[in-house]
C-alpha cells in the first residue's frame, strides 16, 4: 500500500509561493503533497520524495509528479526555486544521495 499524506501545499503559479499560510512550522516534510497550478489553470500534484541540505545548510525539498513525470525543487517552506541552475544542482545532489543510499542497502 503506498504511503499517503493529507498535508497539501497549494503553490501559486504567479509567484511560486504557498497560496495560504501554513498552520504548522511552515516546513515541508517527506510525503507532503505540493500542488502547483500552472498559468493555464492546470494543477499538478508533487509528492516530496527527498530533503537536501547544501554546504551553507540551506534546506530544500525535492518533489515528483507521476502525472507530469517531472521533479520540482522548492525551499524548505515549499516555495519554488527561481534559480534553475541551483534547482538542477539540488536535484543532481538528490540523485547522487539516492544512488548512494540504494547501493548501501544492497
Amino acid at each position: 500500500m503506498p504511503a499517503t499524506c493529507d498535508r497539501r501545499i497549494d503553490i501559486d503559479a504567479n509567484n511560486g509561493e504557498a497560496a495560504e499560510p501554513r498552520e504548522d512550522d511552515g516546513k515541508v516534510d517527506l510525503l507532503d503533497v505540493i500542488v502547483v497550478e500552472t498559468m493555464d489553470g492546470e494543477k499538478h500534484e508533487y509528492e516530496v520524495v527527498g530533503l537536501v541540505d547544501d554546504e551553507e545548510h540551506n534546506e530544500y525539498a525535492v518533489a515528483f509528479s507521476e502525472k507530469a513525470d517531472e521533479f520540482i525543487v522548492t525551499d524548505v517552506h515549499g516555495k519554488l526555486l527561481d534559480d534553475d541552475e541551483l534547482a538542477q544542482e539540488i536535484l543532481d545532489d538528490f540523485f547522487v544521495l539516492s544512488e548512494e543510499s540504494g547501493s548501501e542497502e544492497q
